[in-house]
């Protein structure tokens, strides 16, 4: 990696799904304009409230594997039966373009991530105040995600496996007030930062 990229870093965020990552990424790219999000690849389909190419990037699952074959992808995982990548393209680019780069991804994505030839980085995980909090957030989820009970089943069964991987993270973080947690969030990713100059 070309020396004027030392001083940016990746910053990894996984929970559990329901744990209200999406909302904190959101939260923290809104009050830090130096950090981009990374917009993954997927083969799933877009819910109500997603736009391509803002979200996602809603691809075919054959685009999905070829891209794969050519070795685009920094990171890749099947998660729910739908494939997610992050191409090394999109990080470089914002590299160039004096940002940080924010994933908002699973523990399989991370430990690509980590193996990776990127160097600079931090993984927070973040977890729910409770399991219960965890239902909670799925049901009312489903309303504009379309999940049904069955699906929302599925996501509670992996709370467990994804929980285990907790301690794969530099830093574990509770979300149980939003502005709390991405305080906390913005204190990690300065510490980080101030290291990288010092």
């Amino acid at each position: 990696m070309k020396a004027s990229y030392n001083k940016r870093i990746i910053i990894v965020i996984s929970s559990p799904s329901g744990a209200g990552k999406t909302s904190v990424c959101h939260k923290l790219i809104e009050r830090d304009k130096s950090i981009a999000l990374s917009i993954s690849d997927t083969t799933r389909s877009p819910r109500d409230n997603e736009i391509d190419g803002v979200d996602y990037n809603f691809i075919e699952e054959e685009e999905f594997k070829n891209k794969i074959i050519n070795k685009s992808y920094v990171e890749h995982a099947n998660v729910f039966g739908n494939f997610y990548g992050s191409q090394y393209k999109s990080i470089i680019n914002h590299f160039k373009n004096g940002r940080d780069v924010l994933f908002d991804i699973d523990w399989q994505g991370a430990k690509q991530l980590k193996s990776s030839s990127f160097k600079n980085i931090v993984s927070i995980f973040i977890i729910p105040p409770s399991k219960d909090a965890i239902y909670q957030r799925l049901k009312s989820r489903a309303i504009t995600s379309g999940d049904n009970e069955e699906a929302i089943e599925s996501r509670m069964n992996k709370y467990e496996t994804e929980m285990r991987h907790k301690n794969d993270y530099d830093h574990i973080v509770i979300n149980d007030k939003l502005e709390t947690c991405v305080d906390e969030l913005e204190k990690i990713i300065n510490n980080k930062r101030r290291n990288l100059i010092n």
